[in-house]
């Protein structure tokens, strides 16, 4: 024990020396108890003692790469110093922050700079994180058209708290949380079912991700503006959910730049902005919106969030846009996914388990598909047959314990990797990947060894838990 714990003073240090190689026990114990279990069963239990940029090392010294980015959070990676140091000062500094009745610079100060990138907005909205963002989106929208009905796409993720909840596509998600509002799927790039729902006249708004998370698919080409053009006619407004798209992620500042005249009404951020240190989440707006909902001095508070742009995260914020300016991070993210993306297609005609490679900028979807030649084609069935996704995470699982590389499975039922890094990976990184992705495609094309072993492992585990 040290000289301070022995006082009674709190050291974080000594704490976990003590404490943490109980981390699995704690968590199963006291949090999510099949969160370790499912770590368990497939070889992700891991001990992490450091990270800096897109990598993490472990006890022994042997370093990751991170092709997740802790789902998008760590887009400029792990502790860099210009963040950290922002964060020292704002400490350093003893503001008087969240005092709820007076206006702080760097709320202010953020805002205009988050609003540079997005000239047709006028106003942000700071909350905790994204799925905070679009329930906000969602509320401003439902009152600024007096409207009800909010379009969501089919396979959409917006969040999971109960107002994003309704707009998610995805059932698994949705499953056991009934009643949800009363909103409508229509599938992405249908623009005759945009257009029959808006008819209707109760719609205040259509949610999209220009790409969306799961399965990375993208919105097709001229329907993000085709759309809009719809829905501002029926005097409904369009959400552009950037949460994991935003801030660089696909080569542009906002996934929906990359489609001229797209000038969305709402847009949501956050992941990134928080540098992967303060929980932060930002709606972004027009003018007349804002004006709308925050009609008089006694709606001041109509909209608001307890520990909304707080002092730490809007300088973490600042500190990312300058990263983002000054290092050319967004740059960087386009040309190093095209690169990386070009030599993964590259073996779509080597690998007959290997379908389709997608994506903009750093968020990559490889697709896996049935097989032709018989022997795997039989293996693939029988996989299908137990749970559609289980190659996928056949291919996640060697890539971390054979490669030590992490990445994951875009989403629950599909065959699809995703992959968003940090947007500051090199050439070397993506050298890495694709020799590791290579040697991994060559053992399952084998049609024997350790990796079809642990692919009957999860068939079990699969048909156990039905």
């Amino acid at each position: 024990m040290t000289e301070s714990a022995a006082k009674g003073e709190f050291d974080l240090g000594a704490l976990l020396a003590e404490r943490g190689a109980e981390r699995y026990e704690l968590h199963g114990k006291y949090l999510n108890h099949q969160l370790p279990r499912m770590l368990h069963t497939i070889g992700f239990d891991k001990v992490y003692e450091r990270a800096e940029g897109a990598h993490f090392w472990d006890a022994d010294g042997n370093d990751y790469l991170d092709m997740l980015a802790g789902f998008g959070v760590m887009g400029l990676g792990r502790h860099h110093p210009v963040v950290r140091k922002a964060l020292h000062d704002v400490l350093d500094a003893s503001l008087a922050d969240l005092t709820r009745f007076d206006c702080q610079p760097l709320p202010g100060l953020l805002a205009e700079r988050l609003l540079v990138h997005s000239p047709h907005l006028d106003r942000v909205f700071f909350g905790n994180s994204g799925t905070e963002a679009v329930e906000t989106a969602l509320k401003f929208a439902r009152y600024a058209t007096g409207k009800p009905r909010v379009l969501y796409c089919s396979h959409a993720f917006h969040g999971l708290t109960t107002g994003s909840l309704s707009v998610n596509g995805e059932d698994g998600f949705r499953d056991g949380f009934a009643p949800l509002l009363p909103d409508t799927a229509v599938p992405l790039g249908d623009l005759d079912a945009l257009a029959r729902e808006l008819k209707k006249g109760d719609v205040a708004a259509l949610i999209v991700e220009p790409i969306q998370g799961k399965g990375v698919h993208e919105a097709p080409p001229g329907y993000l503006r085709a759309a809009q053009e719809l829905l501002h006619k029926h005097k409904a407004l369009l959400i552009a959910d950037e949460v994991q798209t935003g801030l660089g992620r696909t080569g542009d500042f906002y996934a929906y730049q990359h489609e001229d005249g797209v000038e969305p009404d709402l847009v949501c951020v956050a992941k990134a902005l928080s540098g992967g240190y303060v929980p932060v989440g930002a709606t972004l707006g027009k003018d007349w919106i804002f004006k709308k909902v925050y009609s008089s001095m006694d709606r001041v508070l109509v909209h608001s969030a307890s520990f909304g742009a707080n002092a730490q995260a809007m300088a973490a914020g600042l500190a990312v846009l300058s990263v983002m300016e000054n290092e050319q991070i967004v740059a960087n993210a386009r040309a190093t996914g095209e690169q990386l993306k070009s030599r993964l297609g590259a073996l779509v005609d080597r690998y007959e388990l290997l379908g389709d490679v997608r994506g903009r900028g750093l968020m990559i979807g490889i697709e896996f598909g049935r097989p032709k030649s018989l022997k795997l084609r039989s293996r693939w069935t029988m996989l299908q047959a137990a749970r559609k996704g289980l190659f996928a995470q056949m291919v996640v699982v060697p890539m971390l314990q054979r490669h030590r590389i992490l990445t994951q499975v875009s989403g629950d039922h599909l065959e699809v990797i995703k992959l968003i890094p940090p947007l500051i990976i090199d050439e070397r990184d993506v050298d890495r990947f694709v020799e590791a992705f290579t040697a991994v495609m060559d053992d399952a094309h084998s049609g024997g060894g350790l990796m079809w072993d642990f692919g009957k492992t999860l068939v079990k585990q699969a048909v156990a838990n039905r």
